[in-house]
């Protein structure tokens, strides 16, 4: 988090932690500092001290939000070994379309899309690590011969994908009980 390299202070982590609770509230497309520092307490030059940038600020606050999303997948995954796609990626489910995340999954969306517009921004590669961490961790609920083989890569990338796509609708429409069956149905073949 700080540009030194140097762990975190315990203001460092308070203050992301207001600013993660923020910025499930407003999003990060059109973050202004000012707005920013006034809500957690701070100020615009401190932040910019401790982030080193805005941009800095944004890739904490984006490391931050994934931080949850492997809290979860490692415990999932962590539970016994291999419990299966299914099971993870149902668990998975439960948890992405409960609706005290919907800020969370909504900032992943915000995200995701702009690391693919932006490139070049603090979002650069979002997505694209966003994929490998959890097609990686989706793995570890893979016997290990599956895990291996080309089909085992196709199975979780299908997973990650019917996973995203239900989620995005979801967001879209509200729908819980429309795209939960659509989840289970695809996992019941």
């Amino acid at each position: 988090m700080t540009t030194t390299g140097t762990p975190p202070s315990a203001r460092e982590t308070e203050l992301l932690e207001r600013a993660y609770a923020y910025s499930l509230e407003h999003g990060l497309a059109d973050l202004s500092l000012r707005p920013l520092a006034a809500a957690i307490g701070s100020s615009p030059r401190v932040l910019l001290f401790l982030f080193g940038s805005k941009d800095g600020l944004i890739r904490a606050l984006l490391n931050r939000a994934r931080a949850d999303e492997l809290a979860l997948l490692d415990r999932i995954t962590g539970q016994q070994l291999a419990p299966g796609l299914e099971v993870v990626a149902r668990e998975l489910w439960k948890w992405l379309s409960a609706p005290e995340r919907r800020a969370l999954m909504q900032l992943w969306v915000e995200a995701y899309g702009r690391s693919l517009v932006d490139p070049d921004g603090p979002w650069a590669d979002y997505a694209r690590t966003s994929v490998e961490v959890w097609l990686e961790l989706l793995a570890k609920a893979q016997p290990a011969a599956e895990r291996r083989t080309a089909r085992g890569r196709a199975r979780r990338t299908a997973v990650l994908a019917m996973l995203r796509g239900g989620l995005l609708d979801l967001l879209a429409t509200g729908d819980l009980k429309r795209t939960t069956a659509a989840v289970e149905a695809l996992l019941d073949q």
